[in-house]
């Protein structure tokens, strides 16, 4: 048993869950066994400085049941500022996971996003490797950086007809998280999460980075070397200013200290 709400550690305005991914996995099931119904945010570093720079994005990643830590920085980060989080909990970690943990337990999933055909070989996948599992539905939205009031419409009724225990969202981040926000409260689901792109890796569309890159927080420069052109802004613009706001935000904690 997980008591809650699980604490949380504010790097750079945002906090992030201290929680394991076995904990998660556990607290998961508590959520579905008590018919509870529940937000989580997968956030990397790219979506922190993008919610430090968005009251809105903020609002959130704060006020999500689990904000999950996404990314070897972050365990770096919390470490310098005196409360180190457990581990990361990676989309790519967690979904196949707790795809196992649904196939053991008889719940249901549903998977909306991703580019058109991932969601259905990944249902495949699924099927093929644990048979009987109970997936409800599988949904790819056309391509839009807000879709309509039609499309969500479309979405929300056929997660509902499904009624699955868990709605797994490949939109990208943040547009996902945006999504979830604003739709779940419409929505016949337990836990509604955002994954980025775990259903091709899931799926074997696409090979995830080595153990030691995993490991060592270089998985972003496996990223950004199978996709330099859509990835150069996230990691070479974006990403460089989480280490000078991480040590202002330790100085700031040192001087009231002091």
């Amino acid at each position: 048993m997980i008591s809650e709400p699980v604490s949380k550690v504010n790097i750079i305005g945002t906090g992030i869950s201290n929680i394991s991914l076995t904990e998660t996995v556990v607290l998961f099931n508590q959520w579905i066994e008590k018919g509870e119904k529940k937000r989580v945010c997968v956030t990397p570093v790219n979506c922190l400085l993008w919610s430090k720079d968005n009251s809105y994005l903020n609002q959130i990643y704060n006020t999500a049941d689990l904000t999950l830590c996404d990314g070897v920085p972050l365990i770096w980060a919390s470490r310098l500022l005196g409360q180190p989080l457990k581990g990361r909990v990676t989309g790519l970690d967690l979904l196949p996971l707790y795809i196992k943990e649904c196939y053991r337990n008889n719940y249901s999933m549903f998977f909306l996003g991703a580019k058109e055909g991932v969601a259905e070989l990944l249902k495949e996948k699924c099927e093929a490797d644990f048979p009987g599992i109970r997936i409800k539905g599988v949904y790819s939205p056309p391509f839009a950086e807000t879709f309509s009031a039609e499309e969500n419409a479309k979405m929300r009724a056929m997660i509902n007809e499904a009624r699955p225990d868990i709605v797994w969202v490949s939109l990208t981040a943040p547009k996902q998280d945006y999504w979830i926000y604003e739709n779940l409260a419409y929505l016949d689901t337990h836990i509604a999460i955002g994954v980025g792109g775990a259903f091709e890796v899931a799926a074997g569309s696409i090979s995830r980075a080595p153990e030691f890159m995993q490991k060592n927080g270089l998985e972003w420069l496996y990223r950004f070397l199978k996709e330099p052109k859509r990835l150069f802004r996230r990691y070479m613009v974006e990403a460089p200013r989480f280490i000078p706001l991480v040590l202002a935000q330790w100085f700031r904690k040192k001087d009231r200290a002091e």
